[in-house]
């Protein structure tokens, strides 16, 4: 009785920003701890969504023993890479997940307290595009200005942008689409985000002090030269329009960025996946960027996820 008075009591919202939704705990640090929503590799995600916290920001350690706290079902390959947790005003967090390795659709359920789910669903985001390879790493961001959800991902469509029919991984041109829905039943048209202009994957957004919007995510090029590191954009919106491409702030070779406020600085983690381990940087004008990468440790084998701040009796009520 005790646990369901405290979800219930963490329900509430906080204020808008910019248009933007900000849960009430994550506009402050007091009592408050991080929250790490990842995969693991070596299954391909199949072991489900795996949970972690840490009370600084930097060192995660394994809820639950490190167990799936939600096992996919749904897909043909029944995957669950990169999951992304929002928490809506109401209070519901939504999982939207890579289900696939390749295919039109990607994976959503819904939670109050991360331990009970929802039924699973496939969201359909790309059947209607012939061609299509891919719809990988899905993310939500709530838009209070227009009182609903964008859903972006990264997808492939043989013909456009340079891409190739192809085995796999062959003849890829990865670019930014997005879906709006109010209640993940019914989805509006899918759209191009935008062109970047390059092979790009992994974008997320992060809401600065100011209310405003940063877009980041990989720079997928490695066919006309070597690039693979992570970029940012403003945003004016969830659906733009943004502004010019910034000076990578990674080495090649590292993607799947997640990113929190901390202080006076925002703190982006991201996978150096060749090497196995996860690395940071800070920054408070995403000009100067500071290396993390030595205070940062991350579960073992965990792999592309999201990092959200929540109440402490929050995060302790997961087991």
């Amino acid at each position: 009785m005790h646990d369901v008075t405290r979800r219930t009591a963490l329900a509430g919202i906080g204020a808008t920003l910019s248009g933007i939704a900000v849960p009430a705990f994550a506009q402050g640090a007091s009592d408050s701890v991080f929250l790490l929503s990842y995969f693991t590799d070596q299954d391909e995600g199949r072991a489900g969504l795996k949970l972690a916290r840490s009370d600084d920001g930097y060192v995660f350690t394994p809820l639950g023993g490190g167990r799936g706290f939600l096992t996919p079902e749904v897909g043909r390959d029944k995957l669950m890479r990169d999951p992304h947790l929002l928490r809506a005003p109401d209070g519901l967090w939504h999982l939207v997940w890579t289900s696939d390795w390749f295919g039109p659709v990607i994976g959503h359920a819904t939670s109050r307290d991360l331990v009970r789910w929802s039924a699973q669903q496939t969201i359909p985001v790309m059947t209607a595009f012939p061609g299509v390879r891919n719809s990988w790493a899905p993310e939500t961001i709530y838009d209070a200005r227009a009182d609903d959800f964008v859903i972006i991902w990264s997808s492939s469509i043989d013909g456009r942008y340079g891409a190739t029919p192809g085995s796999r991984f062959e003849g890829l041109k990865l670019r930014p689409y997005y879906t709006r829905t109010r209640d993940f039943r019914r989805f509006a048209p899918t759209k191009l985000l935008f062109d970047p202009g390059t092979d790009s994957i992994d974008f997320t957004f992060l809401t600065l002090a100011d209310g405003s919007l940063r877009l980041i995510y990989k720079d997928e090029t490695h066919d006309s030269e070597q690039r693979r590191w992570l970029v940012s954009r403003s945003a004016a919106s969830p659906t733009g329009p943004f502004g010019p491409v910034s000076k990578p702030f990674t080495q090649t070779m590292t993607e799947g960025p997640t990113a929190i406020r901390m202080g006076d600085r925002y703190l982006v983690y991201y996978d150096v996946y060749e090497q196995g381990h996860f690395g940071a940087a800070s920054t408070t004008d995403f000009v100067t960027w500071r290396d993390e990468t030595d205070r940062v440790r991350f579960p073992k084998n965990a792999r592309h996820g999201t990092v959200v701040r929540v109440p402490r009796v929050f995060a302790d009520a997961i087991a």
